[in-house]
């Protein structure tokens, strides 16, 4: 039978699919809806897909969405899109969203950090919630005084303000990697430690205090780029005293500027040094030798900070959640080095006589 050309212009209407199928519009709204069980016979359902597929019919979303006063759209908070950790975070929202017929904004706070303009010009009219995480809080501020559901990442449970809370167990991810130096008879310590202000830092750093609490450990901050994480190691590594025999960062990007700086300063990884990291992205296996870190699993963090949001938004309210994390052993690490304890900075392999620490980059 052929089809009937649509009505009122080029794009087909709901109209136009409920002629060509020989029902009400009423019906079409049903089906295409997907609430025509019970309502509707499968045959007749079966003629209205197939009548607004020949016509190549595409319901007018932006009209459903005023009607119900719902966008179907989530907004994803993060610090910055030159960390792979996020990405995957993104990758897990958007295919929990999908499922459920939601799409996902991505914004990044301008900077990595730090405040954010509101990306919107009515942020409460164009978005339906916001997942945020601990990091990028302070490009929130656009959005607070509003009604939007909010889903924080990596956050102090007990803080205020959000409807729901999805974490990583990093508490967890740090005793592991304590362990397992303290067991290869690691005593001397240097924690490289993120520069960015959040609670899943503070976390860690606590964990690691109590952890080694009876071993030296000195603490050193850096920014999550691998040169000034390479910088900061350099100097920490160089400096007067007892050389560390293991470093734990907050971070794999941290570790491999860590990783760098060692082999600027003629030391070997991991028999004169063990480097840990965390997160347990591509670039822990890009390193040579490949890196001890925790793994975090990152798309599904993403898909259940998605999950807790669509159940917000249903009328529930989410029980906490905190998703495992594993340590996973590689080559950065070994047995500790027996160092006198004199043992100081390390020439520069190349570099005039009597020259220490790391050299300028390239």
């Amino acid at each position: 039978m052929q089809t009937p050309e649509p009505l009122g212009g080029t794009r087909p209407t709901s109209r136009d699919v409920a002629r060509a199928a020989g029902v009400s519009q009423a019906t079409v709204s049903l089906v295409l809806g997907d609430k025509w069980r019970g309502r509707v016979s499968g045959r007749t359902a079966d003629a209205v897909r197939e009548a607004a597929r020949s016509l190549g019919y595409r319901p007018n979303l932006a009209a459903r969405n005023l009607r119900l006063g719902s966008t179907r759209t989530a907004l994803l908070v993060v610090p910055a899109l030159t960390n792979e950790f996020f990405a995957h975070v993104y990758t897990g929202a958007a295919a929990e969203a999908a499922r459920h017929g939601f799409g996902v904004v991505l914004y990044p706070s301008p900077d990595g950090l730090g405040p954010a303009r509101d990306p919107f010009a009515s942020a409460q009219a164009a978005l339906d919630g916001v997942i945020a995480s601990s990091m990028a809080t302070d490009a929130l501020e656009a959005f607070r005084g509003t009604d939007l559901p909010l889903v924080m990442l990596d956050s102090d449970p007990a803080g205020p303000g959000a409807a729901a809370h999805v974490n990583l167990d990093v508490a967890e991810g740090m005793r592991q990697v304590t362990g397992h130096l303290l067991g290869l008879g690691h005593r001397r310590f240097l924690h490289l430690a993120s520069a960015a202000p959040s609670w899943t830092f503070d976390v860690r750093a606590a964990t690691l205090a109590h952890a080694l609490r009876g071993t030296e450990v000195r603490t050193v901050r850096s920014p999550l780029n691998v040169t000034d994480a390479w910088e900061a190691a350099g100097r920490a590594l160089a400096a007067p005293g007892p050389r560390p025999t293991a470093v734990i960062c907050d971070d794999d990007i941290l570790a491999a500027g860590v990783c760098k700086a060692a082999r600027r300063l003629g030391l070997r990884v991991p028999e004169d040094l063990s480097v840990t990291g965390f997160d347990d992205m591509a670039l822990a296996t890009v390193v040579e030798p490949e890196l001890t870190t925790v793994r975090l699993p990152a798309e599904e963090f993403g898909r259940r900070g998605m999950e807790a949001l669509l159940a917000v938004l249903g009328g529930d309210r989410p029980a906490p959640v905190s998703l495992p994390a594993a340590l996973v052993p590689r080559g950065s690490t070994g047995p500790a080095p027996t160092l006198p304890d004199s043992a100081g900075p390390t020439p520069v392999p190349g570099a005039p006589e009597g020259s220490e620490g790391p050299v300028p980059a390239p």
